[in-house]
């Protein structure tokens, strides 16, 4: 007689294992030490938070023309909407914010464009936006063609002149960074010392600093009756000042790529830039993609120092509206607003970033 042996299904996984509750044990309440910890956390918001959502939600003033409109219990938002577009774009003429409006809206256009998948001549689309669609944005900015009224650049602030100066920077230090990366780790000596001079100079001097320098001293090296603008000579001072810092992040990319790599380019008989360009670098760049980022969060957030040479970005037309007699007492709503715009920027680049590294990663 037969036997048969038949095996039993396997017993499902022990309920405080799984779910919500097994999620809980293992990161809330894995050791006493850990629960004890959790419950503090939980007491410290349960103090923290209601009254933080009374005041900035439930009590708060949204509707209103005037100061009269803030009951005083909750914050007066009625300040951050009536002062919105002053802080968006500065003291740009209200007639004309069609343009800037223009410029930011094809910007969203070409950076949604590029992040959806499937989508045909991205190469096309990218090369647009990096060598053509900067002078559109500058002259529909600054006028002066076509009939447009000039803009001077000491009415342009806000929330528009930091993404200027945020922009610009990132442009020119991302390219130059990259050629000092590669001259520093040269095998010629003159283009080896020139890079590593430079690094170490701008390195070693603050950003405040290099904005003074840019605004006072860049002029005297300028020949007789040249007149640089102001906001020309922080964007020159921010990019000289960045490009240091982003050609460290990039020789750490260069220095990760396997010898065996550059020997492989040599043996195909490509040149130096070719291996550079074809091999290297595509590598290198992908490497770092974490430390880019935040090289240009970094640069974002200071842009805010441009105050001390007049220019007014986001964070100091922000703080020059405190001085409003109308509006006095209510810096508590204007620098949430400001450090949420900020958050709001910088997380939106490191989720992105984030995005890269899963697309890009191929293993090793």
């Amino acid at each position: 007689m037969a036997v048969v042996h038949t095996p039993h299904p396997d017993l499902p996984p022990p309920m405080i294992s799984v779910g919500v509750v097994g999620w809980l044990r293992r990161n809330l309440f894995s050791t006493p030490l850990n629960s004890l910890f959790t419950l503090g956390s939980l007491y410290l918001l349960y103090l923290v938070v209601p009254p933080m959502v009374n005041w900035a939600l439930l009590d708060a003033d949204w509707a209103g023309t005037s100061r009269e409109a803030c009951s005083g219990e909750g914050a007066c938002w009625v300040f951050v909407r009536l002062r919105f577009l002053h802080f968006m774009v500065g003291f740009y003429p209200e007639s004309e914010l069609w343009r800037p409006v223009v410029v930011f809206g094809l910007a969203g256009l070409l950076l949604l464009y590029l992040l959806l998948k499937k989508l045909p001549y991205k190469s096309y689309v990218a090369g647009f936006g990096i060598l053509v669609f900067p002078f559109i944005a500058f002259f529909l900015f600054y006028g002066g063609l076509f009939g447009l009224p000039v803009v001077e650049t000491h009415q342009w602030g806000g929330l528009m002149l930091t993404l200027i100066l945020s922009t610009v920077g990132m442009l020119f230090a991302m390219p130059l960074g990259t050629l000092l990366a590669l001259g520093r780790r040269s095998s010629m000596a003159i283009p080896r010392g020139l890079s590593v001079v430079f690094i170490e100079l701008w390195r070693g001097v603050p950003l405040i600093t290099v904005l003074f320098m840019s605004s006072v001293l860049l002029p005297l090296f300028m020949p007789e009756g040249v007149r640089l603008d102001k906001l020309l000579r922080a964007l020159i001072g921010i990019s000289l000042f960045q490009s240091a810092y982003m050609a460290e992040v990039i020789r750490s990319g260069l220095q990760s790529v396997p010898h065996g790599q550059y020997e492989a380019a040599d043996a195909l008989g490509l040149s130096y830039w070719k291996a550079m360009l074809l091999i290297i670098l595509p590598q290198a760049l992908k490497n770092v993609i974490p430390g880019i980022v935040n090289t240009f969060i970094a640069l974002f957030k200071d842009t805010t120092l441009v105050l001390i040479i007049g220019l007014f970005d986001l964070l100091a037309t922000v703080q020059a509206s405190f001085t409003d007699s109308k509006w006095l007492g209510f810096s508590a709503e204007g620098y949430i607003f400001a450090g949420f715009v900020y958050w709001l920027f910088c997380f939106s680049m490191s989720r992105y970033s984030q995005y890269l590294e899963k697309k890009l990663h191929t293993g090793h």
